[in-house]
């Protein structure tokens, strides 16, 4: 497969809203079930919202809003997203500490996971974000085994636990890397 990481642009929104639809459903289904999933996706990923998002990261040298591409030998997507775009990353800095920067989404299209895109979109950010912060932060649920598996691959540290506001009774996880970890 090959694959380009670019930052976003307000174009990308629709295709950003769906591969977020898809990933959320894939990885939390059975951890928030369905409803709760969309009411989620329809709230975080409101397309006016992943608009100003976009914008605010092209604006700032701490901030970034990636999308990666790619198609396979073939010249098929396989994503069935009616687009190249594969999956997605967002970070701004951390409100406390503007060293840290905050992964607030990385997502990827469920058909092509285990296939680098999200390493490539870790590795985009990186780069980006190297001259304003030294690390990443994020939060992952707890129950979300996938996501959790991806991260600590990738040389994140659990660096502690606090109530999730996704519902009653349900944690999450905070991970963080140095940039220079490798």
């Amino acid at each position: 497969m090959s694959r380009t990481v670019r930052p976003a642009t307000v174009d990308d929104v629709w295709v950003v809203h769906g591969i977020a639809r898809e990933s959320w459903h894939a990885a939390y289904d059975d951890i928030l079930g369905p409803q709760r999933v969309d009411t989620v996706v329809d709230e975080w990923y409101a397309l006016g919202d992943l608009e100003s998002s976009i914008a605010a990261a092209t604006d700032r040298e701490d901030a970034a809003f990636l999308v990666a591409e790619g198609s396979t030998d073939d010249g098929e997507d396989g994503t069935g997203t009616g687009a190249d775009c594969h999956g997605f990353a967002h970070a701004v800095p951390w409100p406390e500490d503007t060293s840290v920067a905050f992964l607030a989404r990385l997502y990827v299209h469920p058909a092509v996971w285990s296939e680098g895109v999200g390493t490539a979109l870790l590795e985009a950010l990186e780069t980006a974000l190297e001259r304003t912060a030294d690390r990443l932060r994020l939060a992952v649920l707890a129950a979300n085994d996938v996501g959790i598996a991806f991260y600590e691959s990738r040389g994140f540290d659990r660096v502690g636990t606090r109530p999730s506001d996704l519902g009653e009774g349900l944690e999450e996880h905070v991970y963080e890397r140095r940039f220079d970890a490798d």
